[in-house]
């Protein structure tokens, strides 16, 4: 927990609730408007894509780099 950014902290220090997607720590802001003008404005949403991807992290970094 102590190696942490302060983004992330601040990110899991409340319910996701209705967070943009540019809360999550890791997506830049180019990378969050790309992703918003493709439908994932949410951060639940885009937490949706990385369940339905079965949780596979190579998978859903290949999938958010494209």
């Amino acid at each position: 927990m102590d190696n942490m950014s302060p983004r992330l902290r601040a990110f899991l220090s409340e319910p996701i609730g209705e967070k943009d997607v540019a809360w999550v720590d890791g997506i830049s802001r180019e990378l969050a408007i790309n992703l918003v003008t493709k439908g994932f404005n949410k951060a639940y949403v885009l937490l949706g894509q990385f369940l339905l991807m079965h949780k596979n992290e190579a998978e859903f970094q290949r999938w958010i780099i494209c």
